[in-house]
């Protein structure tokens, strides 16, 4: 039982900075979207719900074509090269992980379509998709991730196309989550170990009369 009861002890200590991040509206079904897609000028703060749009516009697309998740999706150049941000709560020097989904406008080039994902304007990398054997029914769809240690309370999270035209990347399920420490894990695989340690040496009872003790 003391094992047992150390094991928990060490659980409860892992850190709950798992729920200090959270994306508003991360497969952007919540807004006025307009199907089968409607043109969302930068600066427009309320159309997509929880998103900032950033440069020229973005379409906000419904039905055009097959999303990841749910009904809708971005397609971050409308009239012209734009983007989207959010501002959301993060723990100063905690390490996070944004996974999103990323596709591209089949309707015509560039063929490769590319992002650059930055967090408080900084930490620039560059993620890019080729549109080649993909269609508006098959759109593709590849998951990316991208790590990034947070420097203050809150942290804006920005993807801005890299492409110039109306034809460009496709966004879809967004999410962000925090990476435990290695200090963390290790207290995980310790507390596991104790209640895996401390079960094996509880009675088991057996078939017919028989009885073990460890």
């Amino acid at each position: 039982m003391r094992k047992i009861f150390i094991a928990a002890a060490a659980m409860a200590m892992l850190p709950t900075s798992a729920h200090a991040a959270d994306i508003i509206n991360g497969s952007f079904e919540q807004g006025g979207v307009t199907n089968p897609f409607g043109l969302v000028a930068g600066g427009n703060s309320s159309t997509i719900t929880g998103w900032t749009v950033l440069g020229n516009s973005v379409d906000f697309i419904g039905n055009y074509w097959q999303a990841n998740q749910g009904t809708n999706s971005i397609d971050l150049n409308g009239a012209g090269q734009g983007g989207i941000a959010q501002t959301f709560n993060t723990i100063v020097n905690q390490a996070y992980a944004i996974t999103f989904w990323l596709a591209g406008n089949p309707d015509n080039g560039p063929t490769i379509k590319t992002i650059n994902v930055t967090t408080n304007g900084v930490n620039g990398q560059l993620f890019a998709f080729d549109t080649t054997g993909f269609n508006k029914a098959n759109m593709g769809w590849t998951k990316f991730t991208y790590n990034f240690v947070a420097n203050d309370t809150s942290t804006t999270l920005a993807f801005n196309s890299q492409n110039a035209g109306s034809w460009g990347a496709a966004l879809d399920n967004v999410s962000v989550s925090a990476v435990p420490e290695p200090a963390t894990w290790a207290m995980m695989l310790l507390g596991f170990g104790l209640i895996g340690g401390a079960m094996r040496r509880r009675v088991r009872v057996g078939f017919g009369n028989r009885t073990v003790i460890a």
